[in-house]
C-alpha cells in the first residue's frame, strides 16, 4: 500500500464542493499517545496514523464561519459558530491520511442535529465562546447535549511569532486532507482542500478540560507537546465516499 504523502496543500481531488466553510482563530493542542491506545476508538477499515512511532490527540478550538453548501453563500447565523472538537489521526486500506473526530461540540443546535443524522458525526451542542486580550485568547466549552452533560473545556495560549519553516510534527498535525466517520454501516472518507495554513507558535497559559476523558480517550499524560494557533483558512469538502 503506498501511503499519501503529508503536503502543504495537495491539489484538490474533486470536482464539485459539498461544501464550504471557514475557520478563524484555531489552537491546536497535541499530546502523543501509543497507537495501540487509539486503534479501538477509529473506523474499522483505518488505522492509527503514526509518526515516528506515535500518534497523536488533538483538542482544537476555533470559530466556524459561512457554512454552506457547494458554491452557494454561507448559512445566515446557522453556519457561524464556535466548536471545540477532540481529534485523531487515521490511515485507510488506500493510504489515505484523515482524522477522525471522538467529539465535536458546537455552539449551533441545528448545525449539531444535521451533521448527526446526515453523517454519525459525533457532534455535542455546547455553550461556547473566546475572549481576547491582545495576544491572549481563552476559549470556555460547557456541553448541554447530549451528555455527558457539564463536560467543560477552558484553555487560553498566548500567541506568538509565525512560523516560517514548520517542524515534520507541525506539518504532520496540520496537514490533514480529509476525514473518516463511520455512518449507516460503513466508513466514510470526506476529501477536503484549503490553502497552506498560515501557523504560529503559541504558549499554554491555561488548561482545564474534560473533553478528552469524555471522548473515551485517558486524562493527557502532562502538557502537551505540541500548542499552535492560526488566524484561519477557507476551506472546502468533496462528498463522502465509502471505503473501497
Amino acid at each position: 500500500m503506498d501511503i499519501e504523502p503529508v503536503e502543504w496543500a495537495p491539489v484538490r481531488a474533486f470536482r464539485r464542493s459539498w461544501l464550504r466553510q471557514r475557520w478563524q482563530d484555531l489552537t491546536f493542542l497535541h499530546w502523543a499517545v501509543e497507537p495501540e491506545l487509539v486503534a479501538p476508538l477509529l473506523p474499522v477499515g483505518t488505522r492509527p496514523d503514526t509518526l515516528d512511532g506515535l500518534s497523536y490527540v488533538g483538542l482544537i478550538g476555533f470559530r466556524m464561519v459561512g457554512l454552506g453548501l457547494g458554491r452557494g453563500p454561507g448559512v445566515p447565523y446557522f453556519g457561524t459558530f464556535w466548536e471545540t472538537n477532540v481529534r485523531l489521526y487515521s490511515i485507510d486500506g488506500t493510504g489515505r491520511r484523515a482524522v477522525v473526530f471522538r467529539s465535536l461540540d458546537a455552539s449551533r443546535l441545528v448545525p449539531v442535529l444535521v451533521a448527526q443524522l446526515s453523517l454519525r458525526l459525533p457532534y455535542k451542542w455546547s455553550a461556547m465562546r473566546l475572549e481576547r486580550d491582545g495576544d491572549r485568547l481563552t476559549y470556555r466549552c460547557r456541553r448541554r447535549w447530549p451528555g455527558p452533560l457539564g463536560a467543560a473545556s477552558r484553555m487560553a495560549v498566548r500567541v506568538g511569532e509565525p512560523i516560517a519553516d514548520p517542524t515534520p510534527l507541525e506539518h504532520f498535525l496540520t496537514a490533514r486532507w480529509g476525514l473518516h466517520t463511520r455512518a449507516y454501516g460503513h466508513t466514510l472518507h470526506l476529501p477536503n482542500w484549503h490553502p497552506q495554513w498560515p501557523l504560529h507558535r503559541a504558549e499554554l497559559l491555561h488548561l482545564d478540560d474534560d473533553l478528552v476523558t469524555a471522548a473515551g480517550l485517558p486524562p493527557p499524560a502532562g502538557p502537551p507537546v505540541s500548542v499552535l494557533y492560526s488566524p484561519g483558512i477557507p476551506v472546502v469538502f468533496g462528498g463522502p465516499a465509502p471505503l473501497r
